[in-house]
């Protein structure tokens, strides 16, 4: 590939296989960037939702923080597993599983000089968890895996088999709506540009087509259904406000938009018997 080559933006099918091996590539080399960008933001051990920045210890989402000891976790798109040190700290046995071997390397970098190695790294696909059913009592992702797969329900099976039964599983996206907004942080990014309705997937490819970075969209009644059809009963969904003390912009995030449109929807399911 030409590395002056700007990828191309444009909207078409694509595979599960090509959305993960684009995923792979695209992760394993922006990694340094997203890290070095954002890494402040999110801590080297906080559990942040997404980019309002609602952070677990306050919402316990996946429970109150003195009842995570001794439960085993699984973090999915766990990027440098920043979620999982905040779990460990809380005596979880959390482990973070990410595609991106670049991203993992991250998180061994932050847990270089750490006391214990209190959290298992794994390199694998959302899609196909290398685990033993029910082998879990908690899962999680931050915005990790979901957005990025052509077919959502087949990762929500694998998380409800590695889960034990009544197991919750909470999960964090781009809010749907944001799908009809330009993504753009000012004025710009305030009026409708395309259909809501439309599932057709973002893509960037190169100069010979082949796709470099996909996220799927799937509408909020899409993401019940997805979730109701893997097993899980939906128990709350969680739209983050806007806080006034986040004043950063990141991508199309802003508190110019973050006031007037949501921006992340967080999904709490339990794990059906």
């Amino acid at each position: 590939m030409n590395q002056d080559h700007e990828p191309e933006a444009t909207r078409r099918d694509a595979s599960d296989t090509e959305s993960s091996r684009a995923s792979r590539g695209w992760w394993d080399q922006n990694a340094d960037e997203y890290q070095s960008e954002h890494g402040a933001f999110l801590g080297d051990d906080r559990f942040i939702w997404g980019p309002e920045g609602l952070d677990e210890a306050e919402a316990a989402l996946l429970g109150p923080a003195a009842e995570l000891k001794g439960r085993r976790i699984l973090e999915i798109g766990a990027g440098a597993a920043q979620c999982s040190r905040w779990l460990a700290a809380q005596g979880a046995l959390p482990v973070a599983l990410d595609l991106s071997h670049r991203q993992l390397q991250h998180a061994l970098r932050i847990a270089d000089g750490a006391a214990d190695d209190a959290v298992g790294l794994v390199e694998a696909d959302a899609g196909a968890l290398p685990f033993r059913d029910r082998s879990f009592d908690l899962a999680c992702s931050a915005y990790g895996a979901l957005p990025f797969v052509a077919d959502p329900v087949r990762v929500l099976r694998e998380v409800r088999r590695v889960l034990r039964p009544g197991g919750r599983f909470v999960f964090s996206v781009s809010h749907p709506i944001r799908w009809a907004f330009p993504d753009e942080p000012g004025p710009e990014g305030l009026s409708v540009g395309a259909s809501y309705f439309d599932r057709t997937p973002y893509v960037e490819q190169d100069e010979a087509g082949r796709a470099v970075y996909v996220e799927h969209h799937r509408t909020l009644g899409d993401r019940v259904r997805d979730v109701v059809a893997a097993g899980f009963r939906l128990e709350d969904l969680v739209e983050p406000e806007w806080p006034e003390w986040n004043t950063q912009e990141w991508g199309g995030w802003s508190p110019l938009r973050g006031h007037l449109i949501p921006g992340t929807a967080i999904f709490v399911c339990t794990a059906q018997s």
